[in-house]
């Protein structure tokens, strides 16, 4: 069931929000080549305990598309991890592409976000498709407005890819978000212009562009039963913002200190 938030609601989401992108911020500054993933791991897992009102919506997260419940505080993928990463005994090497997916409960409702970077020096191919997933998100959230269609985000993060010659995998992708992290509708990552649920204000949704260099097929990784890998090896990128829809421009619920690639001019701070 799709549900509308009330002005009041989408301004008591906005700590979740501003929780999620303040680890995300902190992460991407702190998190170096020799960092370990369970470093990572732990300091999300301390964050959320020091935070009055804050709960992990990882935790013994049991859907039916992993394998028993998820045991960590944030999603580490590497290089060919893509979606649902499991932080591990890993350190970080020059070059490695990391998406960290991080969804957090504040006060009862759910702030989710997720960016992608190179530790190190960067391969330009995997700089263009993390610029790649940050313009798709950008696209889709300029059409983010009442009155357009579900079919209008899509279309729009699609068409960046496929401009830039990436295929698009369409079993996963946003998503509701509110009291709980995954709701109605979903927002796949390509589609049709003018189609599907009209947005109305009061709508708030994670729109999550990720693709991969040379497929759009995954496998879930057999070790921990959790992590999506690209069915050939090749590297991908995830970028994602929780927005809230309204009369006028949308919300960022999880906006980030700074410049903000994946935002458009009129919604920079």
């Amino acid at each position: 069931m799709i549900e509308l938030k009330s002005p009041e609601e989408i301004k008591q989401m906005r700590p979740a929000g501003k929780f999620v992108g303040d680890i995300l911020s902190q992460l991407r500054e702190t998190t170096k080549v020799g960092t370990n993933l369970l470093e990572i791991d732990e300091y999300v897992h301390k964050r959320i305990a020091d935070r009055q009102g804050a709960e992990s919506c990882y935790v013994d997260y049991a859907p039916d598309f992993g394998t028993g419940p998820f045991r960590h505080w944030i999603c580490v993928s590497v290089n060919d991890a893509v979606l649902h990463g499991v932080p591990y005994d890993y350190n970080l090497k020059d070059g490695d592409l990391v998406s960290l997916d991080l969804a957090v409960s504040v006060d009862g409702w759910v702030g989710d976000s997720a960016i992608s970077f190179v530790v190190g020096k960067a391969d330009p191919e995997d700089e263009r498709i993390i610029k790649t997933t940050q313009e798709a998100l950008k696209a889709g959230i300029s059409q983010a407005y009442s009155g357009n269609r579900i079919g209008d985000i899509s279309a729009a993060v699609g068409a960046v890819a496929h401009e830039n010659g990436y295929t698009v995998n369409m079993e996963f992708g946003g998503h509701g978000v509110g009291h709980l992290m995954h709701g109605d509708p979903f927002v796949v990552n390509d589609g049709r212009a003018h189609h599907g649920y009209k947005l109305r204000p009061g709508l708030v949704i994670a729109i999550e562009p990720w693709f991969m260099r040379g497929t759009d097929e995954i496998f879930q990784d057999p070790k921990d039963g959790w992590t999506l890998r690209s069915a050939d090896g090749s590297r991908g990128a995830h970028t994602e913002h929780t927005i809230a829809i309204t009369d006028g421009d949308p919300i960022i619920l999880t906006r980030r200190d700074g410049f903000d690639p994946a935002l458009p001019d009129n919604l920079q701070k």
